[in-house]
């Protein structure tokens, strides 16, 4: 169930922590993800999943591939919203609200991600990425870092 003190997360959180374990920022991302789970606090959209599994592709066989996709939310100890069963389609949001992200200087994807939050987790408590500048000012969500987050 997510709450009002749901942490929404970024694809490059996840993405640091199964691949780059030599990053300048994973002690802190690690620290991050370890204290999220023990809240159980932590929410990702269905967008960034697919993000990560489509960034992770290309490095892993089709089992693997699979299993990420089923597993990272357990893994993470997160929930994914709108859900991640397979037989729904891309989550619906409005194009004019990922049109008007875009007209402030957002990628498609990054739009995308924001559209969606913006949509299933109105409530969340804030959004945290390494490129958390990308998105300030973009959404009512206040947006951090791993770093800011821990400081907190």
């Amino acid at each position: 169930m997510v709450t009002a003190k749901a942490v929404v997360i970024d694809s490059n959180i996840f993405v640091i922590d199964l691949r780059y374990p030599r990053d300048r920022h994973f002690r802190r991302n690690r620290a991050f993800l370890d204290r999220i789970a023990r809240a159980g606090s932590g929410v990702t959209t269905l967008v960034n999943l697919l993000e990560v599994c489509g960034i992770l592709s290309f490095n892993l066989t089709p089992d693997q591939f699979w299993e990420l996709y089923h597993y990272l939310p357990q893994r993470y100890r997160i929930h994914v919203v709108p859900t991640a069963t397979l037989d729904i389609p891309i989550p619906p949001v409005r194009i004019g609200s990922v049109l008007d992200l875009m007209a402030m200087r957002l990628s498609f994807g990054d739009a995308l991600v924001l559209a969606t939050l913006e949509t299933y987790v109105p409530q969340a408590s804030c959004f945290v990425s390494w490129d958390a500048a990308h998105f300030k000012g973009k959404t009512r969500t206040p947006v951090l870092t791993p770093d800011q987050f821990l400081r907190q």
